[in-house]
């Protein structure tokens, strides 16, 4: 059911926040630190902006395929122009990423920090879904609190959203990678 009103309400939203980066003080993205970029929906157009003069060579897409399917690149096509691609797919609008999705999100990026490169982070607005992904990534290499990180999330991106269980989540993130406590389920 979830799904399916996300498949509705997509078209509609996607709308809004193309209106918003036109007409308020919102990004389409916004670089997080030397390595994380979060952002909205990375469009074709976007691609040569993203890999010559951000240095992006991956891309954690947070949406399902529909979303993506025709206005972004498809893993084949970000390969072609060397970017590496790891979806986790999560619902729109209600759904939450899993923990093991925030483990596969966070070693992504940090293996492309490694190696001096830029990861695009992003769901359909940069809002929940990514942003959640970029706030664990915070906590594991800063050792923060998820508060602090949200904080640090809120200074440079201030429309983004984590609800009660996005930030359940990320509490069961930090007590695992920072305390080496098993979270509570």
């Amino acid at each position: 059911m979830a799904s399916a009103v996300a498949r509705l309400l997509f078209y509609p939203t996607l709308g809004y926040n193309l209106l918003m980066e036109k007409f308020s003080s919102r990004r389409w993205f916004d670089r997080v630190d030397d390595t994380v970029i979060l952002g909205a929906l990375p469009f074709r157009s976007m691609t040569a902006q993203l890999v010559e003069e951000e240095n992006v060579r991956g891309v954690v897409t947070m949406n399902q395929e529909f979303e993506t399917k025709r206005f972004c690149n498809s893993a084949q096509e970000w390969r072609a122009v060397g970017v590496q691609q790891l979806r986790l797919s999560t619902v729109d609008l209600v759904g939450v990423p899993t923990l093991d999705d925030l483990h596969r999100g966070v070693a992504f990026t940090l293996t492309h920090r490694q190696e001096g490169a830029s990861v695009y982070v992003h769901c359909k607005a940069g809002r929940c879904r990514s942003a959640t992904v970029v706030a664990a990534y915070l906590i594991q290499l800063h050792r923060w609190t998820p508060d602090e990180a949200i904080q640090r999330l809120k200074s440079i991106r201030p429309h983004i959203l984590l609800r009660s269980a996005h930030r359940d989540l990320l509490r069961n993130f930090y007590q695992e990678v920072c305390e080496g406590r098993t979270p509570r389920q």
